[in-house]
């Protein structure tokens, strides 16, 4: 009897999680999992450019302690949901499950190979903006869902609502103190490519949650749609 209860217990939490996530959203969540992590991996982790906020801390982390991203991802991005849970909701939260476990399973992937791109260390710049364009696309198609590729998401919706500021100057925040503490290991001048990297795919984040490709027009703002 009690056995047969811990089924329909598990049964009901089960069905609970997966409660409008579609296969179409889930698979545009795990895509944009994909392309983040690569990224991630093939660009910034081989050119030593950074990503400001939780990805930026992530590769800090790695740098100097030498524990591997995928396992570093999950811890800081639970603890920054763990603080955003009373402002985010549950759907937020469930959907942010979700797309850090793919980031860190694709990552964990694309470790185990030698990298897929070229390294791109003689040509930062270039670096700089491919790496932008996979963090914004990625991400991007993340947040559309209405989750967040990691903790970066629920930290600045947490520092806007203590602080009262504009969402875009809560992500500003947090990239520039991991930009700040990042000079411990990568030169001023690789920073400066580290800007552009987060200029880049802040840019891109917004254009691809907000514009309604259907229609070629743009749709909600960022902020209805992860306050859903």
């Amino acid at each position: 009897m009690i056995r047969h209860e811990k089924k329909q217990i598990m049964k009901k939490v089960w069905e609970i999680f997966w409660e409008g996530l579609s296969v179409k959203k889930i698979v545009l969540i795990l895509l944009g999992a994909a392309i983040t992590s690569f990224g991630l991996y093939n660009i910034h982790q081989q050119t030593s450019i950074t990503e400001g906020g939780v990805m930026g801390m992530m590769l800090l982390i790695n740098h100097w302690l030498g524990i591997s991203s995928s396992l570093i991802t999950p811890v800081l991005d639970l603890a920054c949901y763990g603080l955003a849970f009373r402002y985010l909701g549950g759907q937020f939260i469930k959907i942010s499950i979700l797309s850090t476990m793919g980031v860190s399973w694709f990552f964990s992937l694309w470790e185990k190979k030698p990298p897929l791109l070229p390294d791109f260390s003689a040509y930062p710049l270039l670096a700089a903006v491919l790496g932008g364009c996979f963090i914004g696309i990625g991400v991007g198609l993340i947040v559309r869902q209405g989750g967040s590729s990691g903790g970066d998401d629920a930290l600045a919706l947490v520092i806007g609502k203590i602080t009262g500021w504009r969402l875009s100057r809560a992500y500003l925040f947090t990239d520039l103190t991991v930009l700040i503490l990042s000079l411990s290991y990568i030169p001023l001048q690789k920073i400066v490519f580290s800007l552009v990297t987060v200029t880049i795919s802040s840019w891109l984040i917004d254009f691809v949650q907000n514009t309604d490709f259907s229609r070629g027009s743009q749709g909600r703002p960022k902020e209805a749609v992860l306050e859903e």
